[in-house]
């Protein structure tokens, strides 16, 4: 049955309806992942600019059709690397893709679907339609949406091409499991999926991929990624009140231009003017560059994504997003202690304040007296977008619980920051924090300790819950 748009003078209270039934999405948000029917999504020209360097599409060199076979699943595992399926859809010591990994959302736990080939409890029965639709319209084989924490608002723009490959490597390549995932049970009025579908109609876009004539071959291919599998938008562009991304391509000023994610800042991608095209490659491609580490969510996109993708296509988008214009400076109107003066004051160490003693005793082996920390092992504190941000929660986070970088082919070796939760109280804790948003060049508002309480009550509350989860998916498990 065709679904009819109603007139526009319904639509602010469709709009109401909506926004109850999405606001599962706006407190974690995590998809029921499993597809449905499906729609061409773009040009045979479109396609070939965006095709992926040969390297990565592994093409078959005989053109026997079980070479193209092998050439076609190996590049459709190449994209779901680039889409980071696995990292949603696999639950920690159970088969890849099996789904089952579970999220507290508040209004009841939301469970990752089976997107294994099996005919029964996974996607082995969709066709290609099927699966398409899944993928870019959110849409399962049963008719019913999908939470729209499942990026298909950027899956859309993948190529029909790229959709082949995906389907034949999910088919084909990836191991059957006949397991059900837990079945996700919310309360009223979330549990009504039929919202999903006022939500895409005000909020998601069929439009495929857009490229712009004056773009380069290069730059194409990264916004391609950038726009599309990588989903890039989903963390990196502020949110609306129905938690809908307010811009989707890169031709918007807000597209990437930074926002949060459960309280987390989520620094600006536009332009990255503190940075190279080759500190971009190496932040992806490794998690660390010469000023920098991932801490937070970012740290399971590379090691689950991006350190798998392709020279090339690193390169695409690290060009792709020194291209666009930066965002806005939105630094506070803090006059900050000065590098020199910072530096010169801590290796004094006379007259100190608490803020700077605590750094000498809990920070500067690492970090050293200049911020700067040691290129590619400690990240420089002095300027860091995590110590800038308006919002000092990541600060506080990573200062608590610490940070791990992830192990990837280019960089094994696991950095590891302590956490100070069981050192520093939480007066400390913002003396210090307040410390570091003022030092050198740095320039952010104090810290108070009841933003420290609230962090460190949330750590604990996060932890006891994910406990329950986990305990509770062993058991269904067994």
């Amino acid at each position: 049955m065709k679904f009819l748009k109603p007139s526009r003078l319904f639509k602010p209270f469709l709009a109401g309806v909506s926004l109850a039934a999405v606001a599962v999405y706006a407190t974690h948000g995590m998809a029921d992942t499993a597809g449905a029917p499906a729609q061409a999504a773009s040009a045979a020209s479109t396609s070939a600019l965006v095709a992926a360097p040969a390297s990565a599409a592994s093409a078959a060199s005989a053109p026997s059709a079980p070479s193209a076979k092998a050439a076609l699943i190996a590049r459709g595992q190449y994209l779901a690397r680039a889409g980071d399926c696995i990292a949603c859809h696999s639950a920690p010591g159970q088969p890849a893709f099996a789904g089952g990994l579970p999220i507290d959302s508040g209004h009841g736990v939301i469970y990752s679907t089976n997107i294994t080939p099996d005919p029964q409890f996974g996607i082995g029965r969709y066709t290609p339609q099927q699966f398409a639709d899944a993928v870019r319209r959110g849409k399962r084989a049963d008719g019913t949406h999908l939470y729209p924490a499942m990026p298909y608002t950027s899956y859309v723009k993948v190529t029909d091409e790229d959709m082949q490959a995906l389907y034949a490597y999910f088919m084909e390549g990836v191991t059957p499991v006949a397991k059900a995932a837990p079945t996700t049970s919310l309360s009223f009025p979330f549990n009504l999926r039929f919202g999903m579908g006022m939500w895409n109609w005000f909020f998601a876009s069929n439009d495929p991929f857009k490229p712009v004539s004056s773009w380069t071959p290069q730059v194409t291919r990264g916004a391609y990624l950038v726009e599309g599998l990588g989903h890039c938008g989903s963390c990196h562009t502020p949110r609306g009140v129905a938690m809908n991304e307010k811009a989707s391509y890169s031709g918007e000023e807000k597209f990437l231009s930074g926002g949060e994610l459960n309280d987390w800042a989520v620094p600006s991608l536009r332009g990255l003017p503190r940075w190279s095209e080759q500190d971009i490659v190496d932040y992806l491609q490794t998690g660390r560059n010469p000023s920098a580490a991932v801490a937070g969510e970012m740290t399971e996109v590379v090691r689950h994504s991006t350190a798998y993708l392709q020279d090339d296509d690193l390169h695409a988008v690290a060009v792709y997003l020194k291209g666009l214009t930066p965002a806005p400076d939105r630094a506070s109107d803090v006059k900050p202690q000065g590098a020199q003066e910072t530096a010169a004051k801590l290796t004094q160490a006379v007259n100190l304040s608490l803020g700077e003693r605590l750094y000498l005793d809990n920070c500067a082996a690492c970090h050293f007296v200049d911020g700067k920390g040691a290129k590619r092992v400690f990240p420089s504190l002095d300027g860091a977008t995590v110590i800038n941000a308006d919002n000092p929660y990541a600060l506080i986070h990573v200062m608590l619980k610490g940070a791990r970088t992830p192990s990837t082919d280019k960089a094994p070796s696991v950095l590891v920051m302590p956490g100070f939760d069981h050192r520093l109280s939480d007066s400390e804790v913002a003396t210090l924090a307040t410390f570091l948003r003022q030092g050198w060049t740095n320039r952010a508002a104090p810290v108070s300790e009841k933003e420290v309480a609230k962090v460190r009550e949330r750590l604990q509350a996060d932890a006891d819950a994910h406990a329950k989860l986990q305990a509770q998916a062993e058991t269904t498990a067994h």
